[in-house]
């Protein structure tokens, strides 16, 4: 069988998997397996279910994809009801300062990229003033009838000559059938990127003149949605596709001839909120590499009460803390995850709305168990992790199936070392949910959605700038070990995209790209300071950032100020 077949095949698992694990694959003889190689430390794996023994205690959670879901609030709006353009963000961020005279920086010679729903390619935002395109390719993950890109297995890549051969038609996708369908991707393209256009009404991006480079991705399996008991509408991106993605657009990078920022507008609750996974590690190799700006957003689930932090006093080796889920009206299914704090050992109860119990599941390594419920429809699948491989720190695994609506109670106790015995648990993003699932007790902090704990990448909440207040369902800091994030926060309430007004960290996350940008030209293009990171940017840029009296930075809302380009070319003046 093809690789390719093999990795759009549903009887066929992705598992992201470090050198020693592609050892292991590749010694068994006559194994039903390919692999991509991402870099020296990271490959994709695409097995048969009965060879790799399909997703649960049997594999390392760290190998298992996680799944990502949009972080904008007002859903897209295909054809646009764009009215008159918003330019507080701009004003507010400097952004618009920086793009006039003298510095006019507009992201020349920068290339901005965006891994997320494709882009509605036509529009006169992603064109030059001679109706060219400023795309320089699409890799559609989701069409399987063209050429992949070079080294790549599946989806379709298009150029730039492509495109613009396409947008010399009267019906361009007749020639070219890539298409947005849902909204999210061409929105944060036109903030960030967007051209200077006046057809009828003004518009413009933070980079108007910068190149694009754009990623589609194709949907999840829904083996993997149905591991983590996703619903099966919901828009959901595996991390493997994102993976492969960063690959792709990395290969139009070029040190100090094509700098390239990457603007990651995706947010998932089911890593260790500390930035220790496979995938976080690869963020990390790549933001710190010369000429690469990784922006990426906070989330939006500040106010959704999707994570709980608990503390098992120390009294007695039958010490618990409870805690409450309220689970809405036909909800479809939900997982959740505790992470424990070494080096204490967690088990758990569980009590359904109706009082069913659950006894105190044993912790045994690699245990894992299923129960039905016998007044209820719901299944309840339990995994224990002792020592997740990447964080060190032992992981809960819960899969709620058809839960019964109420409140369900986690009984968690824990042996401990004669201190308190700290835990934090998540609940899925919001857009993985059917209904109103939530904690009765929640916390608003480590909030920020993966993967923004990565501490080379620049990571950015949310914020008004219409009245300068909090975002309320901005992600908030810091990580669960205290990493300081985020770093920033941008503008993302009410912003003008070219599909009309929308709220939510993906636009922050698509301002800041744009000044990232700017500054990369000014930086890189315009020779004065051609060795920069992410890691160097972000330090630019914080020292740049509007930081207000009675405020203490950094901040677990703020991180170390608002988002200003402008300052940060003012704190360069002696």
């Amino acid at each position: 069988m093809e690789c390719k077949e093999r990795i759009l095949s549903e009887d066929y698992l992705d598992l992201i998997a470090d050198y020693d694990v592609m050892l292991s694959y590749g010694q068994q003889e006559g194994a039903d397996f390919c692999y991509q190689q991402i870099d020296d430390e990271l490959y994709i794996v695409y097995g048969s279910e009965r060879e790799i023994g399909g997703y649960g205690i049997n594999t390392e959670y760290e190998s298992i994809p996680k799944c990502y879901g949009l972080m904008d609030i007002a859903g897209a709006q295909l054809e646009g009801d764009f009215q008159e353009f918003n330019f507080q963000p701009l004003i507010s961020t400097g952004i618009l300062e920086v793009n006039n005279s003298p510095l006019s920086l507009t992201g020349k010679g920068v290339i901005l990229a965006f891994i997320d729903t494709g882009i509605r390619y036509d529009l006169d935002v992603f064109r030059w003033e001679d109706g060219s395109s400023r795309i320089l390719a699409i890799w559609d993950q989701t069409i399987q009838t063209g050429t992949p890109p070079e080294g790549l297995f599946y989806g379709t890549e298009f150029t730039s000559e492509q495109i613009n051969e396409a947008l010399a038609v009267g019906n361009p996708y007749d020639i070219l059938p890539s298409r947005d369908e849902i909204g999210h991707g061409t929105k944060m393209a036109s903030v960030a990127a967007g051209s200077i256009v006046n057809n009828g009404f003004l518009f413009r991006g933070a980079a108007p003149d910068a190149s694009i480079v754009v990623v589609k991705l194709k949907e999840a399996k829904q083996t993997i949605k149905d591991y983590f008991a996703i619903p099966p509408e919901a828009v959901c991106y595996s991390e493997s596709d994102i993976i492969m993605a960063l690959k792709y657009v990395q290969s139009f990078y070029q040190v100090f001839e094509s700098p390239i920022v990457i603007c990651f507008g995706l947010g998932s609750t089911m890593g260790d909120h500390a930035g220790n996974s496979y995938f976080a590690n690869y963020l990390d190799r790549i933001a710190r590499r010369r000429n690469i700006g990784l922006v990426i957003c906070g989330g939006n689930e500040g106010n959704s009460a999707s994570h709980f932090t608990g503390q098992v006093p120390s009294i007695g080796i039958d010490s618990y803390e409870d805690v409450e889920i309220k689970v809405g009206e036909n909800e479809f299914g939900f997982s959740a995850f505790l992470w424990g704090e070494i080096p204490n050992i967690f088990t758990v109860e569980i009590r359904s709305p109706d009082g069913e119990v659950i006894p105190r599941i044993n912790y045994r390594l690699g245990q894992a168990a299923t129960y039905r419920f016998l007044y209820s429809s719901t299944i309840v699948h339990v995994e224990y992790v002792l020592i997740e491989q990447t964080s060190g720190q032992q992981l809960i695994f819960f899969k709620f199936e058809k839960p019964l609506s109420g409140i369900w109670t986690i009984r968690v106790y824990a042996t401990t070392d004669g201190s308190e015995a700290r835990f934090n648990m998540w609940l899925p993003i919001e857009g993985f949910l059917r209904s109103d699932t939530y904690f009765l007790s929640p916390n608003p902090y480590i909030t920020l959605t993966e993967p923004a704990y990565v501490q080379s990448a620049i990571t950015v909440s949310t914020y008004n700038s219409a009245n300068n207040s909090f975002y309320l369902r901005s992600g908030r800091g810091f990580g669960r070990t205290g990493s300081i994030v985020p770093d920033m926060a941008a503008p993302g309430v009410d912003v003008s995209t070219i599909l009309g007004s929308d709220s939510g960290s993906s636009l922050s996350a698509a301002l800041t790209a744009g000044a990232v940008a700017d500054f990369f030209e000014w930086a890189i293009t315009e020779r004065n300071d051609p060795t920069v990171n992410s890691v160097t940017t972000n330090n630019y840029f914080i020292r740049g950032a509007i930081r207000e009296r009675g405020i203490e930075y950094p901040s677990r809302e703020w991180g170390y100020g608002r988002l200003d380009l402008a300052g940060l070319f003012r704190a360069l003046i002696p």
